[in-house]
């Protein structure tokens, strides 16, 4: 049985990792909640856009525009979005599980599948089993629309290139502190949402031209599909994180428990055993 110091010493280590726990626990909710406004502030101007292009597109030839033209597909690029920072569960391990996936599968339909991580955590666990394109550390702890607009142009810039013919984006969805859903989209070549047809499709009349509006909303739909992305993939991360620092916390309680009981018995026994030594001794001298 191990001594009574050392059996102190691992009750304190567990206390003070509980204390770092509670506090991450608690910083997590307190960026989730800013995270969650992020998200939902967002979430009804990306769908609105997301009609409006297809009202557009549906009265528009397909090749209008190169970012609506379906070419044949050889080569593809998948944006995983995972964290810079770990702590956060099985976050960043099912998006990796899940891009792996997407090449095993994929792999029959394109000559070439190249990978673009967004977040240390997401390059580190793929670099050694993957083909990555390029890698985006620290820019979700300062997230802002302009960082997510200029990878979008790099994304639109590389595809006219033709440098790949399809881009996808995989990354978490929020939905609760406890729930977060892996989500595959297509950016490349847009497809709008298709909506449920109405009985009555009222005739806009477009200014400029419905051609230079698709050239305005296009570009700017990526951008805007990229940035709730990244906001839907840090709410998830702070959700994801504080659940599993509540977990440790739980966790060392429990320890911290089962620990003292030891202690306890530990401490028990040596003041037995030093009774038992004492009246010996006692018997001893009488003798």
């Amino acid at each position: 049985m191990a001594s009574l110091k050392s059996i102190k010493k691992r009750i304190v280590s567990v206390k003070n990792t509980r204390q770092i726990t509670k506090a991450m626990k608690m910083v997590s909710a307190a960026k989730l909640r800013r995270a969650q406004e992020n998200v939902v502030a967002a979430r009804p101007y990306a769908k609105k856009l997301g009609e409006v292009l297809e009202r557009l597109a549906k009265q528009q030839d397909a090749d209008t525009h190169p970012l609506l033209e379906k070419r044949s597909a050889e080569k593809a690029l998948l944006i995983v979005v995972t964290s810079d920072r770990g702590l956060c569960g099985g976050f960043n391990a099912n998006i990796s599980k899940a891009a792996d996936r997407f090449v095993k599968e994929r792999k029959t339909d394109y000559t070439d599948i190249s990978l673009l991580t967004i977040g240390r955590k997401g390059f580190e666990l793929l670099k050694n089993r993957q083909k990555i394109y390029k890698n985006y550390s620290n820019i979700l702890s300062n997230l802002n629309y302009q960082t997510a607009a200029l990878l979008a142009q790099e994304v639109i810039e590389g595809y006219l290139n033709a440098e790949y013919d399809e881009v996808y984006i995989l990354f978490n969805a929020f939905r609760s502190v406890m729930s977060q859903d892996i989500t595959l989209q297509q950016l490349l070549p847009v497809a709008p949402p298709q909506t449920a047809e109405e009985e009555y499709a009222p005739e806009y009349i477009y200014e400029p031209s419905k051609g230079e509006l698709l050239g305005e909303l296009l570009p700017k739909h990526i951008e805007v599909q990229v940035f709730k992305a990244l906001l839907e993939s840090l709410a998830s991360e702070h959700g994801a994180r504080m659940t599993a620092m509540d977990s440790a916390s739980k966790n060392a309680t429990e320890m911290i428990g089962k620990l003292t009981l030891v202690y306890n018995r530990a401490r028990q026994a040596a003041i037995t055993t030093e009774l038992m030594e004492i009246i010996s001794g006692a018997e001893s001298i009488k003798g």
